[in-house]
């Protein structure tokens, strides 16, 4: 690692600029779900808003449901908290815990078997890890960055919070179902069996009535009513195709779907639930993630070591990063600041620190074996939508 101490102090500010300074008035959660109150939403926001599930916070923009991850937009629910990355290592049964000032792993605990992501919560006060084979989530406190005791959960690959706050959605991938659990208590409330092989990822609708996941090993997407717990339809993409993250595009209007095999992003219209084209990005397209100012999103391609970016105006891949060397970028989040992109090396045991505006590799940082869905903590938003954090 070249220049380390340089590429260090230079982290260091960001991190420091990340866990300083208060959040916005616009970017404050409002934890009261039967009757959401935003401070900065307009009437027009919320006359827009009048179908969107009920009990979720209205929308800042209704053109940008990225609005409140502006960045160091932070909620006052986090305002104390390490700003710190979370690596869950698949392989090695453990999280490592890494301060982004000085790119070195300052904490490592073990957890149950086979973690693999880290869950921001829906009210942004605890971090999960899902413990997949140990059937376990393991609560870490975001205040100390220390783990908890394990919380029993079948089959926990996977983990996301429906936008009214009531509930966890625990995404049970070998068992072929969503479980919807008491997003505090984790007590099950509906076992929902899908058609949907290797069920793995998912984001939501702009007006949180639906939700758009993957199926990993059918080639298909589903699509899930969220008040009805239901499943609304299936959509089939490729032949043999594998279906990874799902991102919302900021105006709502697309669901992008990564698919390795396809080595690419399919466009799903979400209310006609029909493809709307294919951008190829790399092979193994897998990760996706939006800048802070919602312009671009990143696409992590595991199989050939390169980020694309994509104009999510213009809905083409702007330009393409090659990590030196080649590697295995896989899942991971955007700084607070927005200017450093982490991502796992799910094949190199590394973790990667890559600088937004220019692509560069800022640091490899060496963690366990199989490093999954990190998450970068916090991160602005009022609230969360579970996965490595999908925030609004």
């Amino acid at each position: 690692m070249r220049r380390l101490a340089a590429v260090a102090a230079c982290l260091a500010v960001a991190a420091a600029a990340c866990s300083g300074g208060g959040a916005s008035k616009k970017a404050s959660a409002d934890r009261t779900t039967s009757s959401p109150s935003v401070t900065g939403a307009t009437s027009s926001t919320v006359a827009s808003m009048a179908g969107a599930l009920p009990g979720m916070p209205p929308l800042l923009d209704p053109n940008d449901i990225y609005a409140a991850d502006r960045p160091n937009q932070l909620s006052p629910e986090v305002k104390d908290f390490r700003n710190l990355v979370y690596v869950p290592n698949s392989e090695s049964n453990t999280v490592d815990v890494i301060d982004p000032g000085t790119l070195k792993v300052i904490e490592h605990f073990p957890v149950g078997r086979q973690p693999q992501h880290v869950v921001p919560s829906w009210d942004l006060k605890t971090l999960y890890a899902t413990n997949d084979l140990g059937n376990t989530l393991t609560p870490i406190d975001p205040k100390t960055g220390k783990p908890g005791a394990a919380i029993p959960v079948d089959d926990p690959y996977n983990m996301y919070f429906t936008p009214d706050g009531k509930y966890a959605i625990v995404v049970a991938e070998r068992l072929q179902r969503l479980d919807f659990r008491d997003a505090h208590t984790m007590e099950l409330k509906k076992s929902l069996a899908v058609p949907c092989r290797g069920i793995d990822h998912m984001d939501f609708s702009a007006d949180g009535r639906y939700l758009i996941a993957s199926c990993e090993f059918a080639g298909a997407v589903l699509k899930v009513d969220v008040a009805d717990q239901s499943v609304m339809g299936r959509l089939p993409l490729r032949s043999g195709g594998m279906p990874q993250d799902v991102k919302t595009s900021p105006d709502g209007k697309v669901f992008y779907v990564a698919d390795q095999v396809a080595g690419g992003v399919y466009m799903v219209d979400g209310e006609t639930f029909k493809e709307l084209g294919f951008l190829p990005t790399g092979k193994g397209a897998h990760g996706l993630y939006v800048s802070r100012d919602s312009k671009i999103m990143y696409v992590s391609n595991r199989r050939e070591g390169t980020i694309s970016l994509v104009d999510l105006a213009t809905r083409s891949v702007s330009k393409t990063w090659h990590i030196p060397g080649g590697g295995s970028p896989d899942m991971g989040g955007v700084s607070s600041d927005g200017k450093v992109l982490w991502l796992s090396g799910r094949y190199n045991s590394v973790v990667y620190a890559i600088d937004t505006d220019s692509g560069n590799v800022l640091a490899r940082i060496p963690v366990g074996r199989g490093p999954h869905g990190l998450c970068v903590y916090p991160q602005p938003g009022r609230y969360s939508l579970g996965h490595t954090g999908v925030f609004r």
